[in-house]
């Protein structure tokens, strides 16, 4: 009776003579030339969401030689107008969901720059398609979307990257660095602060109905989220003001402000919030109630508790112009932070300081910075954030180190998100009294408002038909 051949052996012989067969018919990568990268080692990118900070992205992304952006698709052709003169070549669509129905097996990653209610429906379709995902800050539109889009990552094994470009910056690291080595000891309080909004807000949704310009779908548009009559107050970037599309102020620019303490100290997930806003007097006496609209200015503060045997921390943020108090180290005429806002770290030890998206770090005093000399431990970036993608999305899953990968990034959105919930909590009215206007207390694993359930709307969203989130 004839053996059984042992079909591992098989396998591997199999593989064995394709490899050395095909060897035959591969060119050598020097002799094609310097810096030819062939074409099965390029990253094929699909650009949801093709103008605005799209247009950049996508921009950015193509200064790697093994970037090849190939798919565009936006809701308005006027958008995305210098996308397809810059991408003559690449496909364009204008609904996300028939561009990855169509041309799932053509790309290997998704850029996703469209306003924030579209974020997470629009990077889990992808994700569950095996594509890798870059996605704009704020990671999603709600803290529940933030929580999932994390899982899913793990879950289908996709590199993933969330646009706050300054976490790869220099600034950022040194602050890492100098907190590693001890300099300020362990972080008490930290202050963050934004000139935003620099767009409308505080006022109320526009009214009215009026005439959709024929290059934009409005209906693809609004996406997931409920029906609204078009205005032009809307689109293209004033949306970041209502809460049915954007995340403000704070949704805005936390994302780069906040992450450079969050990422130096080690910050969790918040265990409690509380807000006050700015009120508008419309009549005497008689402040104006827009819950549609983000506040005109705010102030919020967010607890951490401290790791192992460390302090709790607290985060405090201002904005709309709002600036917190100066640190006593820092001197009459110097700048604190920079003109777009900044945060200061205060430790058990000393302080310190950067600007937007953590530039210009500094201890404090200023002269200490000059001083200082500790060990480089906190890898740089000489290759920037959206090479640093493209180069881990090549390598794969797990292979390369990230600035602000959803393991990361997704807890960062959350602590943002959580001020927007209480935000929007301070403007639920009952009968004559807005009772949401008292501290809220997280309980972080099961994502939920335990004093007050109300609040717990703002957790996770409905979406409309046709639109779906579920991991």
């Amino acid at each position: 009776m004839k053996k059984k051949p042992d079909q591992n052996s098989r396998r591997k012989f199999i593989k064995n003579v394709s490899v050395a067969a095909t060897g035959f018919f591969i060119v050598p990568r020097h002799v094609l030339g310097r810096g030819f990268i062939a074409p099965s080692d390029k990253l094929n990118i699909a650009g949801i969401g093709a103008g605005g900070k799209g247009e950049s992205d996508l921009s950015e992304f193509s200064k790697s030689p093994a970037a090849n952006v190939i798919v565009l698709c936006d809701v308005d052709d006027r958008s995305a107008a210098n996308s397809r003169k810059r991408f003559p070549n690449a496909k364009y669509y204008k609904d996300f969901r028939e561009m990855l129905a169509k041309e799932g097996k053509n790309i290997d990653a998704v850029s996703v720059s469209t306003p924030d209610h579209t974020h997470a429906v629009a990077a889990l379709a992808a994700m569950q398609m095996g594509k890798h995902v870059y996605v704009q800050k704020p990671m999603t539109h709600d803290i529940y979307e933030a929580r999932i889009l994390t899982q899913a990552a793990r879950k289908y094994k996709v590199v993933t990257q969330m646009g706050n470009q300054g976490a790869s910056f220099d600034g950022v690291k040194k602050m890492q660095d100098w907190y590693k080595a001890g300099l300020i000891g362990d972080a008490v309080d930290i202050r963050c602060w934004t000139n935003r909004p620099v767009w409308p807000q505080g006022f109320g949704k526009p009214t009215g109905k009026e005439e959709v310009p024929p290059e934009l779908d409005w209906n693809l548009w609004l996406g997931p989220t409920a029906w609204e009559e078009y205005h032009k107050g809307f689109v293209p970037f004033n949306w970041r003001g209502y809460p049915s599309f954007g995340t403000g102020s704070l949704g805005d620019m936390g994302c780069h402000i906040i992450d450079p303490a969050f990422k130096t100290t080690g910050l969790g997930y918040p265990s409690e919030v509380e807000c006050s806003a700015v009120d508008l007097y419309e009549q005497m006496w008689n402040p104006a109630y827009h819950p549609d609209s983000f506040p005109a200015a705010s102030s919020l503060k967010l607890k951490f508790p401290g790791k192992n045997g460390k302090p709790d921390c607290i985060l405090h943020w201002v904005d709309g112009g709002l600036l917190p108090d100066r640190p006593e180290e820092l001197l009459p005429n110097e700048l604190m932070g920079d003109d777009g806002g900044g945060a200061i770290i205060t430790g058990t030890k000393g302080k310190m300081m950067c600007g937007t998206y953590g530039n210009n770090a500094m201890l404090l005093p200023t002269e200490r910075s000059k001083e200082v000399n500790v060990p480089q431990v906190t890898k740089r970036v000489p290759e920037g954030h959206y090479i640093q993608w493209v180069n881990a999305c090549i390598a794969g899953y797990g292979k390369n180190e990230l600035s602000s990968s959803f393991d990361y990034a997704g807890p960062l959105t959350e602590s943002i998100l959580m001020g927007n919930l209480a935000l929007r909590s301070w403007n639920i009215k009952e009968g004559k009294g807005f009772p949401g206007r008292k501290k809220l207390l997280w309980d972080a694993e099961n994502m939920k408002i335990t004093n007050y359930d109300p609040a717990n709307q703002f957790v996770r969203r409905t979406y409309r038909d046709g639109y779906k989130f579920e991991l």
